[in-house]
């Protein structure tokens, strides 16, 4: 994976980040969801390479081979706006004080915090198969609970822990074939050490209770996205099922936003680069 990338660990205060990056373009930052690290961008950053932009993957804080923070009673060290800040100052340490910046699932509410928080850096944003936290919580109601149980169990303490690590390969199921063996590696050493199982959890934590109150905060106080915005949504996940028209939600937070689907499942990198590398090519050139 990432031939010609160079695969490095950057101190950006409160953690290091390992990060893979290469080129010498246009910067953008593609980051990863739950429970990924940043290779499932594996088939897509090679493509944004030859395309001509510098790529920049790294694995958040608490994810993959980054490092993980000390827990606080708010779970505010895994909040959007503290791994945000991680990756702002990562972007900078590598020479870049304004990038595009494309997130997947629970990374693209990083890429949102990002928008909202350092409006002078992000120049485009790309926010994949998801809503803002707030938006998905407003609008909750027997099926969410259903189908996305998780988001509500992963919040009681200690308990999803021990679940998950009682059989990591039982609770994440994946497919090595349709992932490719290394990205499957790497996602599956994650998923097996306690204390990235922890931090992912804490994402989970963090959301919601300070990312709410983060995103309700900027709609009280009028606070958009001023840059560009591309919503990409997997035609075979449950956006259009939970949210009728997702694109709708993302045109009240961006005043300049369209959408595209990906024919695919939720793992679009995954499972349909060559649209997602195309996606993006049209969208950031």
């Amino acid at each position: 994976m990432f031939e010609g990338f160079k695969d490095e660990r950057v101190d950006v205060g409160d953690v290091e980040l390992r990060v893979r990056h290469a080129g010498d373009g246009p910067p953008v930052l593609l980051i990863h969801g739950h429970p990924r690290t940043g290779a499932t961008w594996h088939r897509v950053a090679p493509q944004l390479l030859q395309r001509g932009f510098t790529v920049v993957c790294p694995d958040m804080r608490g994810y993959g081979r980054s490092g993980t923070a000390t827990v606080l009673p708010d779970h505010s060290q895994q909040s959007k706006r503290a791994v945000a800040q991680d990756l702002v100052t990562l972007m900078r340490r590598l020479g870049h004080d304004r990038f595009a910046v494309a997130g997947h699932d629970r990374g693209c509410y990083v890429a949102l915090r990002l928008a909202l928080d350092h409006p002078d850096a992000v120049t485009r944003l790309v926010v994949m198969d998801g809503v803002p936290i707030s938006e998905a919580l407003a609008r909750c109601d027997a099926k969410f609970a259903r189908d996305w149980y998780h988001w509500f169990f992963f919040a009681v303490p200690e308990k999803p822990e021990r679940a998950i690590l009682a059989d990591p390969d039982a609770w994440y199921t994946a497919d090595p074939r349709a992932m490719g063996a290394e990205n499957y590696a790497e996602f599956r050493a994650a998923i097996h050490d306690p204390d990235t199982v922890r931090a992912m959890l804490e994402d989970y934590r963090a959301g919601l209770g300070v990312d709410r109150d983060h995103e309700l905060a900027d709609r009280s106080a009028g606070r958009t996205v001023r840059c560009p915005a591309l919503f990409l949504w997997s035609t075979r996940d449950d956006m259009e099922d939970l949210y009728g028209d997702p694109l709708a939600i993302w045109r009240t937070w961006a005043g300049d936003v369209r959408g595209v689907p990906i024919e695919s499942g939720h793992h679009m990198a995954e499972e349909n680069p060559d649209a997602v590398a195309a996606a993006l090519t049209d969208f950031l050139k």
